[in-house]
């Protein structure tokens, strides 16, 4: 298997979070970034940003619990809904860096969860970078693409694509990029997944977890975030997208720029769900810029 550590040359840090133990990262000094992963990735995904900022910034990126290096409950141990996850999130964050306002980098699942706590406490929220993710319901009328919908409405056989073949995982890592990923990329985006289907059940719980109807477990926890967004109207964002992303497409980012219309906005045209491992430099380049432009002076 071709090695990915060496992209990942970072010290693992852990937390008790609600009683369960949180990986983490944690890499230089100055105004906190906090990156947010989604599914099924990890804090591998944000490794460009945080090499790239680190000199600079304080670099933070949690693996959510069953995800990455974080410890893996079983089925019957752990909630797995949205709530669970905003309050890990949150109670992960007021540990970490209890006082001084944060920019989020958010992507995928990650934008729904960290939105969810910055909505509670917008005082601790400096700006929001937004890679193709959504922190609202799904716009009027849009579909939920044909593989995420197979995959609630046949619990059977998501369980077996999922959890026994690992065809979500491995599927992403060949459709979420427009220009394929290196061989180390690869392997270390996979790596947490591997194995036994017991290192996979947060993957699937995600995707089961999607709030699309009022008969959803999270739809509730959704709505709050949705109807809350507008706390954040005030703060400086930076919108960077992917367009050849099959799931959050343009018009998740038209929603987003409708929500805030003074945000700075870039598309990358040859770029899909997994941005930055299609575009590290460019996207690594506009965050720096922004971060100084909009008051984040360096360490």
């Amino acid at each position: 298997m071709d090695d990915w550590r060496p992209l990942y040359p970072f010290r693992s840090r852990f937390l008790a979070v609600n009683g369960r133990r949180m990986h983490y990262l944690d890499e230089g000094r100055g105004a906190p970034v906090v990156l947010v992963h989604g599914n099924p990735t990890w804090s591998f995904f944000f490794r460009s940003l945080v090499s790239g900022l680190a000199g600079g910034y304080r670099c933070l990126a949690p693996d959510h619990i069953g995800c990455g290096l974080s410890e893996r409950p079983g089925p019957r141990d752990y909630g797995f809904r949205l709530r669970d996850r905003v309050e890990d999130f949150a109670s992960w964050i007021e540990a970490v860096v209890p006082e001084r306002p944060v920019t989020l980098v958010v992507h995928d699942w990650g934008g729904m969860i960290a939105c969810a706590w910055a909505v509670r406490r917008p005082e601790r929220v400096a700006r929001l970078v937004v890679l193709n993710t959504a922190a609202f319901r799904k716009p009027a009328g849009k579909r939920l693409p044909r593989v995420l919908a197979l995959l609630r409405r046949h619990p059977r056989t998501a369980a077996v694509l999922v959890l026994g073949l690992n065809l979500f995982a491995l599927g992403a890592a060949r459709a979420a990029t427009a220009r394929g990923l290196s061989p180390a990329a690869r392997a270390g985006l996979l790596a947490p997944y591997r194995g036994s289907w017991k290192r996979r059940i947060a993957l699937l719980r995600f995707v089961q977890d999607i709030p699309l109807t009022p008969a959803d477990p999270s739809w509730e926890a959704a709505c709050e975030v949705d109807c809350a967004l507008g706390r954040l109207a005030a703060k400086p964002v930076l919108i960077l997208w992917g367009e050849r992303d099959f799931v959050f497409d343009g018009d998740y980012l038209a929603e987003w720029r409708r929500r805030f219309p003074r945000a700075e906005a870039h598309r990358f045209a040859q770029a899909g769900h997994y941005l930055l491992e299609d575009e590290p430099a460019a996207v690594l380049a506009r965050t720096a810029a922004f971060l100084a432009r909009t008051g984040a002076d360096p360490d």
